[in-house]
């Protein structure tokens, strides 16, 4: 039996855990600098991915020149990236960032793949796609904010934009790696080496926060993203993106913000409005459409 459905499942489930913690974050930046909470992410998630791929493969290490690699991808994927997702929120609208980082992605993803590993597009992936962007779209329009593609946001547009083109070259470097390594082996080492070059960034926000008046919301915020948004949602995802491919893994990143939706409704009292419902239907229909393919029987993984 095809089992294909379970990768499916877990992109799914990491895409609405990503969306629901831009709810968990919003209340946690009230608290925190952007860049100090993104270190507490990955820095704090560090040590139980070494933990956990100690336990599961018996050694951490990998040779110096794929570390090298990974020291790359991990300045890249997770410092530059996530400063530029934070700086982008910050000159623009919600409703720009969330439109130009998610919705031009996996479209960069696919049109990049054929670079990188052995992914063709194909005519449902690019009907697939185009339903669940146009419903994506939608979800983002339905929202109250709008978009404003005024001059004032213009740098806060082109961040956003230049998010999704580093995002999808982030995922498929990823690509080679996993068909020596592990998910869990690749991603403990490029967030290692992320949150190495993301520290120094956060030297002036430590003495800015008042850490005996934290709660135990700010810590279950904490808790949140760094064990299930970033290492459960890492390692998933990559399982799932290297199983299913990188080009029809990430056009699920349009679940995204429909979870963020949803996640404002039961946080913040936020409406969800008719076209929001229409969107994520056409949405949901392309993505399934998506994964009816048949993909192409994997390469095996290599060994040193």
């Amino acid at each position: 039996m095809d089992k294909k459905w379970i990768y499916y499942v877990g992109l799914i489930a990491v895409a609405a855990i990503w969306g629901a913690n831009f709810g968990v974050s919003r209340s946690a930046m009230e608290t925190f600098d952007p860049i100090l909470f993104a270190f507490l992410r990955f820095g704090l998630a560090v040590p139980f991915f070494f933990l956990i791929l100690k336990i599961r493969e018996g050694s951490v290490g990998v040779p110096w020149r794929v570390a090298l690699q990974f020291a790359l991808i991990g300045l890249v994927g997770i410092t530059g990236l996530e400063i530029a997702v934070m700086y982008s929120i910050k000159y623009t609208t919600l409703a720009n960032a969330s439109l130009l980082n998610v919705a031009p992605w996996p479209i960069f993803t696919a049109l990049f793949a054929p670079f990188f590993v052995k992914e063709k597009m194909t005519m449902r992936l690019v009907a697939g796609g185009a339903a669940a962007m146009v419903g994506v779209t939608f979800i983002i329009l339905g929202g109250e904010d709008g978009l404003d593609w005024s001059s004032k946001h213009m740098v806060g547009n082109l961040l956003a934009f230049g998010v999704s083109v580093i995002g999808a070259l982030y995922n498929l470097a990823c690509m080679p790696l996993m068909r020596r390594y592990s998910p869990l082996r690749v991603s403990a080492w490029i967030i290692l080496f992320g949150s190495l070059f993301m520290f120094p960034l956060t030297l002036g926000s430590w003495g800015k926060v008042d850490w005996d008046g934290l709660g135990t919301g700010h810590y279950a915020a904490i808790a949140y993203n760094v064990l299930i948004s970033t290492v459960f949602a890492f390692v998933a995802w990559n399982a799932s993106m290297y199983k299913i491919g990188a080009a029809r893994a990430n056009f699920f990143r349009y679940v995204v913000p429909a979870a963020a939706v949803v996640a404002g409704l039961i946080f913040f009292d936020e409406s969800i409005a008719g076209w929001q419902i229409g969107g994520a239907a056409f949405m949901a229909a392309g993505l399934v459409w998506i994964s009816l393919e048949r993909k192409p029987a994997e390469e095996p993984r290599l060994t040193e």
